[in-house]
């Protein structure tokens, strides 16, 4: 007597729905910035209860189901004796995209240039359209104290410390962040970084704000020149751009072993040391 034959199967991961509900968690916690704050909470239980729910389907053990596949009229290719297999790094391989990158102090440089040259533009508007220096840090720090928000036209033109030291630090932290950003997004783009970067990148970013703004913080907005604003951060994507563009590409480590992108062995060594007789 023979025994029964097990029906062939495929392992896959099995489905959970804890994607879904980590996502709609995070679009209560947005949508509670310009609701309530309760829809926050609820929204920030959710996206824990869901972060915890997903890391058990992965960890310890990922969680598979065998899906059975019918036998019937399935054929498969012969084996080949030889396989060629890509090593990473060799020409046209998708591990090498992109082959270089910005280094890191690229965007930092970048940061600081375009956010000097951005509040060069903002100084000016300060001093042309609105009489004094201190309008536009006063305004960019009304961000963070509520009472500048409220503030009437000649408490925004006259000096306030508190006021100056938090918009520099502010303006300098953007600044340096966007940089950064910017060091990572423009060695992906096959040409024209100074556009991206100078053009689409400042408009798409003002566009946003420019939306998100009057639903927050009305009065601000109500206060902000959206035409000086958008020729201030055009300036600083064109420095900021330039700053990068302009920097020394180093290739990417991606094709170096494991451990020699933790720093455990030189990156070449070991394969320099097997040639030698």
């Amino acid at each position: 007597m023979t025994a029964p034959r097990v029906p062939m199967t495929i392992e896959q991961p099995a489905p959970t729905a804890w994607p879904m509900v980590l996502a709609f968690g995070l679009t209560l916690i947005f949508a509670g910035l310009v609701t309530h704050v309760m829809v926050s909470a609820v929204g920030a239980i959710l996206t824990m209860t869901a972060s915890v729910g997903w890391w058990r389907q992965v960890f310890p053990e990922l969680k598979v189901e065998h899906v059975p596949v019918r036998e019937e009229g399935v054929t498969f290719p012969a084996a080949r004796s030889t396989i060629a297999r890509l090593a990473p790094g060799e020409e046209g391989h998708r591990v090498r995209i992109p082959v270089a990158v910005q280094p890191i102090s690229a965007g930092i440089k970048g940061g600081i240039v375009g956010g000097a040259a951005m509040a060069i533009v903002a100084l000016i508007y300060g001093a042309v359209m609105q009489r004094s220096l201190w309008y536009p840090v006063n305004l960019l720090a009304a961000v963070a104290i509520p009472r500048m928000a409220e503030a009437s036209l000649d408490e925004l033109r006259a000096f306030d410390l508190t006021a100056l030291t938090i918009g520099i630090v502010a303006h300098g932290l953007i600044s340096i962040l966007a940089g950064l950003l910017y060091a990572v997004i423009l060695p992906m783009l096959a040409r024209r970084h100074m556009l991206w970067g100078g053009l689409v990148a400042p408009l798409l970013w003002t566009g946003g704000l420019w939306a998100v703004l009057g639903i927050v913080n009305p009065v601000l907005d109500a206060r902000v020149d959206w035409t000086w604003f958008i020729v201030s951060q055009i300036v600083y994507g064109l420095a900021a751009g330039y700053v990068v563009w302009r920097t020394e590409p180093m290739a990417t480590v991606q094709t170096w072993p494991l451990a020699a992108r933790a720093g455990i062995e030189a990156s070449g060594k070991s394969g320099s040391a097997e040639a030698e007789p």
